[in-house]
């Protein structure tokens, strides 16, 4: 039987994201102490900048991401999560964040602050000329 994996975006109170989300923050807890959900409270469901997308694999939501602004110019990629790993959910979720930051208008960027020396890492800015 074949699976299909579609991404899409959704709001993050959705009850439907609510166990996922959780799941997320379980995971974070259990590797770095922490769950990861002060960096996800300021969230502004209204400003385009802020994106928030599920994963579903044949109707079960399995994964998800979010790219929240920094600044007014620097966008990071927040609350990424895969339930299985090994099916390149992950890999779906960073190129459909990438794709939708480029749309919102963020540019890849050098890496900065503590992502300077990590060449794994995408930086990505948004001009403040709307014309570049």
């Amino acid at each position: 039987m074949t699976q299909t994996l579609s991404i899409k975006t959704a709001n993050p109170d959705d009850e439907k994201v609510a166990a996922i989300i959780e799941e997320l923050s379980i995971n974070l807890y259990l590797r770095f102490g922490s769950d990861g959900k002060n960096s996800f409270t300021d969230w502004q469901y209204n400003n385009s900048k802020f994106a928030f997308v599920i994963a579903n694999l044949d109707n079960e939501i399995v994964g998800c991401g979010a790219i929240r602004p920094f600044n007014d110019v620097i966008g990071e990629v927040k609350r990424m999560y895969s339930k299985f790993p090994g099916k390149k959910i992950g890999q779906r979720i960073l190129a459909f964040l990438e794709d939708k930051a480029k749309e919102i208008g963020y540019k890849t960027i050098p890496n900065y602050g503590k992502y300077t020396d990590r060449p794994e890492a995408i930086c990505l800015g948004k001009s403040l000329n709307q014309n570049s």
